[in-house]
Parts: structure tokens; sequence; C-alpha cells
């Protein structure tokens, strides 16, 4: 199983950018896929999550309302759309996956990809 997280850059307060991860080696119909982020000298933290089980969705506080996941599961691809950027959202973004779960704790997701990194200049 490879999880591979894409998309990240440097980008101006306001922009806009989408994320991709694209899980391979997968056989797998109930899992969630979350998206995390980790900033320098912070914890990882999760941002968002969605459950293959049920479609729902969740976000952390902070990027409700700017961030939207989403999937096409033709690719096996997962999106994460960010917009309204801010300096605050800077952070190495991963993917990850949860086994027979709905909801994305970070301590029991079962893999993870690379994360991608995303500057966003003041």
């Amino acid at each position: 199983v490879q999880l591979q997280a894409s998309g990240g850059g440097l980008v101006q307060t306001g922009d806009s950018l989408r994320l991709s991860c694209v899980v391979s080696g997968w056989g797998f119909e109930h899992y969630a896929i979350g998206w995390f982020r980790q900033a320098p000298g912070q914890e990882r933290e999760g941002v968002s999550c969605i459950s293959m089980e049920d479609g729902r969705t969740n976000y952390e506080d902070s990027v409700k309302g700017r961030f939207t996941i989403s999937r096409d599961n033709a690719k096996n691809t997962f999106y994460l759309q960010m917009n309204s950027l801010t300096p605050e959202d800077t952070a190495v973004y991963y993917c990850a996956a949860r086994l027979y779960g709905t909801n994305c704790p970070r301590g029991a997701m079962d893999y993870w990809g690379e994360g991608t990194q995303v500057t966003v200049s003041s």
C-alpha cells in the first residue's frame, strides 16, 4: 500500500492550492482517508478526514469553510482543496489511511504517505 501526496508549493496569502493523494496497492473498501499537517516545531495535527463507509467528512476548526476534502474513486485519488490560505497554514501536509475506520485519529492511522510542503507568504 502506498500513498503519494502532491500539489504543495509556495503561494501568497489568499491564494488556493489543491493537494492530491494517490492510493495504490489498495484492495479495501472500508477505510478513512485523512489529511494532516505539521508545522516546524509543532505536533502533527489532523486537518480533514473522509470516511469511505458513509462519505462523512470533518474538518479541524481553523480550516472549516476554507478547505474541502473530496475523492475520485475511479482514480483512487483524494483531494484537499485549500482556499483563502494564510501563513498559519504553512506546513508539511500528509495523507494517511485508516483501515475499517470512519474517522481519523492521528494515532490510529495505518498508512502514511510522504508529505508535501505548503508555504504561504504574507
